[in-house]
């Protein structure tokens, strides 16, 4: 019975890997689908090869904000400055003068929800004492948690040599951040908040269009494609899919929600099939080294594409125009009509000069 019982197990199990690769879009980098509590991982492809991991680096920024904040280091109270670094970070940012202040709890926000890389530089040079010592407590961290293949270079994940991470080791550090701080767990889950008059929303699209999604980060940079960890849970089964370098940010959010969709439906069959555990499933003899997805990339700002201009529309006239109005406009036509008969009869009375033709061309941008 037990000799037959594994053939059986086994087909089972490559039969669930297949619904996985074929209910999901093509694949264009490393995902990982597993669930949040047991670590039993559902679904697995590439989770070892290395990825840059754009702002996912911020989930281990906030993993040391809440380990400072546990530990009586911080309050949420207290403030953070933006300093010159901070200040000329690009984008995402909250862009606020050198010299402001907010408290933890508001830099913690915009961390989380607005993916804000000034505001994480100002909680790194506020744990850390300078951004360099931060990072070397992120590195140290990872170490701990067994995030093998990762390696921290700076507090917010924009482009730099070096900085690099897996599916398999984002899923580890997601699953710590919510099993060891579940009093934030709910930031994690929400899709906007306010700074002051501004509105400032969350770039993860599943917040707003999945059942059940309550979860966690995304990132983007020209080399790495578009990357989320992404949580949901269902009947109080929490899953984690980490998906990497997607082409476009529509891309990002269907892979993620089919591999979500795929988990919920075969988590049981899985549970039974004894499924290995994240710990337990072997690291991947073939991971390949990183490596640039640029040219896939469906962004304006990769590739040296510019952003499309939109054509402004003049709107339609209200009717019941005034006479005024239209005797105004009359006039206007007339002006025109004057001015064009007396260029004209300049034009073949004197010929125009090169200055005057060359003023006359349009500048090209």
């Amino acid at each position: 019975m037990i000799s037959s019982a594994r053939p059986i197990k086994a087909a089972l199990l490559a039969l669930c890997g297949a619904l996985a690769a074929t209910s999901t879009p093509a694949r264009a980098g490393p995902v990982l689908l597993l669930e949040a509590e047991s670590g039993r991982v559902l679904y697995a492809d590439h989770q070892d090869d290395q990825w840059f991991p754009a702002s996912l680096t911020k989930i281990m920024t906030a993993y040391l904000t809440f380990d400072a904040l546990k530990t009586g280091r911080l309050k949420l109270t207290d403030t953070v400055v933006m300093s010159e670094l901070a200040h000329v970070q690009v984008p995402s940012k909250i862009g606020l003068p050198v010299g402001s202040e907010i408290t933890v709890d508001v830099a913690i926000r915009a961390l989380v929800i607005k993916s804000a890389n000034d505001v994480a530089i100002m909680l790194a040079e506020k744990i850390g004492g300078s951004e360099g010592d931060f990072v070397r407590l992120m590195n140290d961290t990872a170490k701990r948690l067994g995030m093998s293949r990762t390696l921290f270079v700076n507090a917010n994940g924009l482009p730099v040599a070096g900085q690099v991470s897996t599916a398999r080791d984002l899923a580890t550090l997601s699953r710590a951040v919510l099993r060891e701080f579940p009093e934030h767990n709910a930031l994690w889950g929400m899709s906007e908040f306010r700074l002051g008059k501004l509105r400032l929303r969350s770039h993860n699209g599943l917040l707003r269009s999945f059942e059940g999604a309550d979860g966690l980060k995304t990132g983007f940079i020209c080399d790495a494609g578009y990357n989320v960890v992404a949580s949901a849970t269902r009947d109080g089964t929490r899953l984690i899919a980490v998906v990497l370098g997607e082409p476009s940010g529509k891309d990002r959010t269907l892979r993620a929600a089919s591999l979500l969709d795929h988990g919920f439906e075969t988590s049981a069959w899985k549970a039974a099939l004894g499924a290995p555990t994240l710990d337990m499933l072997p690291i991947d003899p073939g991971a390949r080294p990183v490596q640039s997805v640029r040219e896939s990339v469906v962004a304006w700002n990769c590739n040296g594409r510019k952003p499309v201009k939109k054509v402004s529309r003049r709107k339609p006239k209200p009717h019941g125009t005034t006479a005024r109005a239209n005797t105004a406009a009359k006039k206007a036509v007339e002006r025109k009509q004057a001015a064009a008969a007396g260029s004209k009869s300049a034009a073949t009375s004197t010929p125009a000069s090169p200055a005057a033709k060359s003023a006359a061309q349009p500048a090209r941008q």
